[in-house]
């Protein structure tokens, strides 16, 4: 797993509002971290309901290579999975352009913009 590709994981069980469910998911955490032997992982999930509203802080993913729907980056429920809820991946890379928009979103969510 390298940080910019998108993996299946599993985010069942979830509380509340949570997202859930088996989905692809944005991998965001360095890979000095991962490679250090961490046994979690910091992750975006991604949605394949495409909100325009939400557009300035989800970014759209258009279908591509193994991901096979338009998705968006819900930048707003960051989460840290154990490394054994990963499955499949990856599905396919992000762009350096689209890790920079995930990036200024996910500064924005933060407050440190």
């Amino acid at each position: 797993m390298r940080r910019g590709e998108v993996w299946v994981a599993n985010l069942n069980p979830s509380r509340g509002q949570e997202v859930s469910k088996i989905r692809p998911v944005l991998i965001m955490q360095d890979d000095e971290l991962t490679a250090a032997g961490t046994p979690m992982i910091v992750i975006l999930p991604l949605t394949t309901r495409v909100y325009a509203k939400f557009s300035k802080w989800r970014i759209t993913i258009p279908a591509r290579d193994r991901l096979l729907k338009d998705c968006q980056v819900i930048v707003d429920q960051p989460r840290a999975l154990d490394k054994t809820r990963i499955g499949e991946g990856p599905l396919t890379q992000l762009a350096e352009s689209e890790m920079a928009a995930v990036e200024r979103s996910l500064s924005v969510i933060f407050g440190l913009w």
